[in-house]
Order: structure tokens, then C-alpha cells, then sequence
């Protein structure tokens, strides 16, 4: 057995050859030995030489004559696979970091500075870490760009890298997230015309708080890392507030950055100020019962504003005697909400109060107070018989935040039911007060106005406890804190896009990107790079997102050239 070479001249004169693998066998009818073509290669190519390599490897490895440098285990190519590593996430994220015009806008700003665009590369980089597998920002280099991401353009960063390209975000987010959002409200046809501010808190791995404001670059920083109210029960531990005003849909319009001990009721006038400023046209304001006071009224109602805020009936008596006591009807809104309109007062001052009842909440807190009113008696009971201390058991009631509300005390000091209390309590379960100024809007867009404000509630437990996780905090400057949370504002509306297209959490959207995956290895003197396949739900994924696959062949080295 043996190649057999053949060759035909074509008529502009070049010849063409042909390989086949053939053998002699003998015919006894013409008396001699003829040619017979056991399998035909074709044209002698490149592709002909590879298939020949690979059958001369094979022949090798029956004669117990290969090498690991000659042959595979299964007499193929030899191939070495060096490393594997994720694709989806940072392949979608940077697809929608393009997309919803973050990249223009950071590209403007460094163009501004005079700077490159390795600042960028490193936003980008810190971004989508945040979206993956969220880390310090020396951890996002060593160990994510180090061993996890495929992100080539971003292998040479350092955390210098990344703290300069903090600064850059901390002095223009402003410019950025201006920028950002008005392309995201074309891109997905946002309305701003309910616009939902709520704050939270988030705590600082550090012992003291800051005394004094800094300043960067000529633009001051106020001491952000002070103690004050915490709403994740470290009152003791410095924080910092972070205030954030979204879309119905839940889209990221603007985060501010405040010192840890400023009040919710003290921040509504400068956020109404820095949107008027961007002129979104008409628009309401909505907000939780921290927001109401006098002043945050009469500063929303300037200039037009209208608004929609949550009363805090406990502290509110004319919620409690009013709104909640006066006769209507109310409106069936939803299934499990409805809603009364009641005015309270005359003239220019009167005020428009909706009085919203959820029935299925409204029974689930009777029976709870009833639980309570039962374990409750039984404890007075006790008492009165004398088998419990008296005045520990007394104080121990009146003090409970469980009990303590629906007691009083007699002429003798023992506790006693409060049934005026009690009653007060039945007035108000599974009800919620709210006020507008908006005489236009009906009693449903109200109370559905003010329903929808539980998005900035998932928007903070996507920041804080779901995925980004914006802290614990460990930067020590007042402008690299800020420029931190502003990141993570930045992952979340690439987060809210890939849920909004999708229809599901950004959770399973990225455990479904995690199969995507890129493989480095070696094979016939090469270093090639090469995604894995893509198919069945990670490609629906991709559709749904909007986002083109990769390339399948992502690189090719040749080994004698790498560095």
C-alpha cells in the first residue's frame, strides 16, 4: 500500500495534483498487477497535508512509535488545554455598556481630560465585576482579570489603574449619568413621569468617623462616613446614605452620595433641585413616609412640582382623625388593593388624602394582634394571681415593643388592656395613607402610583444584598466612596436592562450566561482561543438580550511568536 500522485495540467497551463492512497493487486485475466485506490484525498492542499498528518500519527502510534509532541491520545492532533475561562457575563455586559451609552459618555469625558483609554477599560472592568463576581478592587485584578474573566483588553490593569479611573467617575458622574439616562429612556421607552426617591444606608468598615470635608481637584467632598440612623441596625458603625430616584420600570435616573447622619426629611430639596435641572418635563414625585414633613411638602410643591408621599399616620393626627375615620366607599383598584379619596380642609389649604386597604394584609395583622392579645392576657393573668414578680413582669410589658402598644396603667401601676388603643389599631390594618397635590390624577393612578414605589425596595437589595453589593465599604476618601456607589448605579442599569428584555432576575439570566466559556489551548505548534458552543436556553438568552454571539475562534498564536 502506498500515495499515489497524479496531476492534470489545466489550459492556462498550471497543474493541479491529486494524492490517494492505493495498492497493487494482481489480475489474473491481463496477467499483471494494476492500481486500486483504496481512499482518494483529493487535491493536494493544505487540508490533504493535515489529513495525512494526522494518518501518518496514527500509523505511528499502532507501531508503538509516538510521542506525546506527535499524537493524541486518540491519534489526533495533540492538544494541551491551558485554561478555561467565563465569557457570558462580561460579553453581555459589555454589549449593554455600549448599548445604553455608558461607553460614549466616559469616552467624552476622557477626551475632555486629556485621558485614555485605559480609564475606561478599567470602569468597564470594575463594572462587570460587580455583575459577576463582585470584589475589591485588589481582588478584581488579581483574581478575577487574574484567573476568572476572559477580558484581554483589561490584563494589564492594576489597582492604580483602577483608583484613577475612580476619580475620573467620582469628579463627572453627574455628566455621565445625565448622558446615561436620557439614551437608556429612548433605548427602552421609559416613562419619567412618575419618579419613585427613596434612601438607604450603607456601613463602612472603619472604627471613627470623619470629622472634616476634603477637597479633589477644587471640587469639595463632604465627611460622608458618619454615624447616624442605620436601616441595617449599625447605628453604631459609621455610614453613609445613598439616595436614589428610579422609573416605574425601575431604571436607575440619578444617585446622590450623603453623609451617613443626614435625615431622609432633609434631602428632598436639593434632589428635587438637581432634576429640575435636568428637565424632565412633568413629572410626580413619589416617596415613603420618610419623606414627609411641612417643609418637604412645601418644597415639592414649588414651581409646579407635584407629588405623592407616604404619611406617617402614627405621628400624623390628621391622617389618623380624618383620613382614616371618615366615611366612603372605597374603590376596588387591584385585586388585592383597594383605595378612597378623602379632602381634608378648605380652600387653597385643603389637603387630598387616598386611603389605600389591602384586605389580605388587613386580615393577616388581625390575626397576628389577636396571637398577641391572647399571650397578652395570659401574662396579666399571671400577674394578678401573683405568680409572676410584679414590678419586673410589669416593666417587661410595658416595655416590649410586642406588648407595650396595646397596654396602659391602672391607679395601682399594673398593666391593663388599652382598648382604645386596641380599637385604633383594628382602624388602621391593612391600611396606608397617602397625599398628592395632584388634583389630576385619579384615585387608582395614586394608589398604584404609590404601590410601585416597592421598585426602589428591589433596587436596593439588588445593590446591597443580592448581587452587587455595594458594601461593606473598605475606600477611605470621601470621593473614591462616592465613585464607588456610583459604579455600582452603573451595574445596576446594565442589571435592569438584561431583566426588562429578559423578564427574569438578573440571578438566573447570569447563571445561564455562566455556560458561555472561553478555551485556551495548544495544538500543532498553535495557541488558539475558542468560545464554547452555544445553544438551547443560553442562545434564547442571548436573542432575548439582544446581544450577538461571539465569534467562535476568538484567537490564534502562533507559539514560536508569543511573548
Amino acid at each position: 500500500m502506498y500515495l499515489r500522485t497524479t496531476q492534470r495540467r489545466r489550459k492556462d497551463g498550471s497543474i493541479v495534483r491529486y494524492l490517494a492512497l492505493a495498492e497493487n493487486v494482481w489480475n489474473a485475466q491481463t496477467g499483471r498487477a494494476e492500481a486500486q485506490v483504496v481512499y482518494n484525498f483529493g487535491r493536494a492542499d493544505a487540508q490533504t497535508e493535515a489529513q495525512l498528518n494526522r494518518l501518518v500519527r496514527s500509523i505511528k502510534r499502532v507501531l508503538g512509535e509516538d510521542t506525546a509532541e506527535d499524537a493524541g491520545a486518540d491519534g489526533g492532533p495533540n492538544i494541551a488545554i491551558e485554561e478555561s475561562r467565563d465569557l457570558g457575563v462580561v460579553h453581555v455586559a459589555r454589549a449593554l455598556w455600549d448599548e445604553l451609552g455608558i461607553a460614549a459618555a466616559v469616552r467624552e469625558v476622557l477626551e475632555a481630560k486629556g485621558l485614555g483609554a485605559q480609564h475606561h477599560t478599567a470602569l468597564f472592568a470594575m463594572a462587570a465585576n460587580r455583575l459577576e463576581e463582585p470584589r475589591s478592587k485588589r481582588g478584581c485584578t488579581t483574581r478575577w482579570l487574574g484567573d476568572r474573566a476572559w477580558l484581554p483588553d483589561a490584563q494589564e490593569l492594576n489597582v492604580d489603574h483602577l483608583y484613577r479611573a475612580l476619580d475620573v467617575l467620582a469628579g463627572s458622574a453627574e455628566q455621565i449619568e445625565r448622558r446615561v439616562f436620557f439614551q437608556t429612556a429612548d433605548l427602552f421607552s421609559l416613562d419619567a413621569d412618575l419618579i419613585f426617591y427613596d434612601t438607604t444606608t450603607a456601613y463602612c468598615e472603619v472604627d471613627a468617623p470623619d470629622e472634616a470635608e476634603t477637597e479633589w481637584n477644587g471640587q469639595p467632598y463632604p465627611a460622608l462616613r458618619r454615624r447616624g440612623h442605620s436601616k441595617e441596625g449599625r447605628d453604631n458603625q459609621p455610614q453613609v446614605i445613598v439616595a436614589l430616584a428610579v422609573t416605574r420600570d425601575g431604571m436607575p435616573i440619578r444617585s446622590w452620595v450623603l453623609p451617613g447622619d443626614t435625615a431622609d426629611v432633609s434631602t428632598v430639596r436639593q434632589i428635587k433641585e438637581d432634576l429640575r435641572s435636568w428637565n424632565l418635563g412633568r413629572c410626580v414625585f413619589v416617596g415613603d413616609a420618610g419623606m414627609y414633613s411641612k417643609a418637604n411638602l412645601k418644597a415639592l410643591s414649588e414651581g409646579l412640582g407635584r407629588y405623592i408621599v407616604a404619611v406617617p399616620m402614627a405621628s400624623v393626627k390628621e391622617a389618623q382623625q380624618d383620613a382614616l375615620t371618615r366615611p366612603g366607599r372605597y374603590r376596588q383598584i387591584a385585586g388585592n388593593l383597594k383605595a378612597k379619596e378623602v379632602w381634608v380642609g378648605d380652600g387653597e389649604r385643603r389637603r387630598r388624602y387616598v386611603v389605600c386597604l389591602n384586605p389580605e394584609e388587613a386580615e393577616r395583622q388581625r390575626q397576628h394582634r389577636n396571637e398577641v392579645l391572647t399571650e397578652l392576657e395570659s401574662e396579666l393573668a399571671r400577674i394578678d394571681r401573683g405568680e409572676a414578680d410584679h414590678p419586673k413582669a410589669a416593666c417587661r410589658l410595658l416595655s416590649s415593643a410586642r406588648y407595650g402598644r396595646y397596654l396602659k396603667t391602672d391607679s395601682k401601676g399594673r398593666p391593663r388592656l388599652d382598648r382604645p388603643k386596641i380599637k385604633a389599631a383594628e382602624q388602621q390594618d391593612g391600611k396606608f395613607v397617602v397625599v398628592t397635590n395632584d388634583d389630576s390624577l385619579s384615585v387608582e393612578d395614586v394608589a398604584l402610583g404609590y404601590k410601585g414605589a416597592a421598585i426602589i425596595e428591589s433596587c436596593f437589595r439588588k445593590m446591597k444584598q443580592t448581587g452587587l453589593e455595594v458594601r461593606p465599604m473598605y475606600h477611605v476618601a470621601a470621593r473614591r466612596i462616592t465613585a464607588h456607589v456610583k459604579l455600582c448605579v452603573l451595574a445596576l442599569q446594565i442589571q435592569r436592562a438584561a431583566e426588562m428584555r429578559c423578564g427574569r432576575t438578573w440571578t438566573a439570566i447570569a447563571q445561564v450566561l455562566g455556560r458561555l466559556k472561553v478555551v485556551r489551548y495548544r495544538s500543532e505548534k498553535r495557541a488558539i482561543v475558542q468560545r464554547t458552543e452555544i445553544s438551547g436556553e443560553l442562545a434564547q438568552t442571548l436573542r432575548q438580550l439582544r446581544v450577538q454571539a461571539p465569534p467562535r475562534l476568538l484567537s490564534v498564536t502562533e507559539l514560536g511568536d508569543a511573548a
